[in-house]
């Protein structure tokens, strides 16, 4: 019997795109998933989006947060929910290849290990290719992911009989990093897997797209989080700009 995989979407007016997120998963060759989806009480179609699907396949499942919290609180919930023996994150506006599914898990089981990532390409709005796939490293340790953090979210699965569970830590912005530093407190690397199995989103007005604004929730994760020393906690987000700045990442 092959391992249940849970998967992860938390969501917010993304009524535009979940519907194609959700294909992607119902067309993985590796068939024993659950999709949790918690819903951080959108205005826009989304829940009749997802119903549309939840009631032809039992697989899918939607909550529905009673009052607006941002996606950490979405993505804690869907873990608590989660049943499955690995967990796998998909934000509802990314995409995964066919094939991802069954490919990661394959080559987890095979090396033995607990946590990973892989390559992404990056499309559109209107889900056409920007000809740009983001590698993953081969090694992302606690202190490697702090300097750019060189993971694709919507590419992570972990070992939930190995690691456990976990609380995203609340911040609205840079929660996924916050809870991939976490997690690297009890396994020493997320793997990176050098291959292309996720599709990434760009939107014109998605969270992080306002960098200048992001940079107070860097604060907030060196800091009130992670509880670096003020001089790491500037290197670290004067890092993070010159990247950006450069378009190196």
């Amino acid at each position: 019997m092959e391992e249940l995989i849970s998967i992860i979407t938390p969501t917010y007016n993304c009524g535009n795109f979940i519907g194609e997120t959700i294909e992607s998963v119902i067309n993985q060759t590796y068939k024993n998933w659950e999709m949790i989806i918690v819903d951080d009480c959108s205005t826009d179609n989304t829940k009749e989006i997802v119903d549309n699907y939840s009631k032809r396949d039992s697989r899918i499942k939607y909550y529905c947060l009673e009052v607006n919290s941002g996606a950490a609180v979405a993505r804690t919930k869907a873990m608590e929910l989660a049943k499955g023996d690995y967990i796998a994150f998909l934000d509802s506006d990314d995409l995964w290849m066919e094939n991802k599914l069954g490919c990661q898990i394959k080559i987890m089981k095979e090396n033995n290990w607990n946590f990973t990532s892989t390559d992404y390409e990056q499309i559109d709005e209107d889900s056409k290719s920007l000809n740009k796939v983001i590698k993953t490293v081969s090694k992302i340790d606690y202190n490697r992911l702090l300097l750019d953090c060189p993971v694709g979210n919507s590419t992570v699965m972990y070992n939930v009989k190995a690691m456990g569970k976990f609380e995203v830590p609340n911040i609205r912005k840079r929660n996924d990093d916050a809870l991939w530093l976490q997690m690297l407190k009890k396994e020493k690397y997320i793997h990176g897997i050098n291959k292309t199995l996720m599709k990434y989103r760009i939107r014109n007005n998605s969270i992080s797209s306002n960098k200048l604004k992001v940079i107070k929730y860097h604060w907030i994760l060196y800091r009130d989080i992670e509880h670096l020393s003020i001089i790491r906690s500037i290197f670290h987000i004067c890092y993070w700009c010159i990247i950006k700045i450069f378009r190196i990442k």
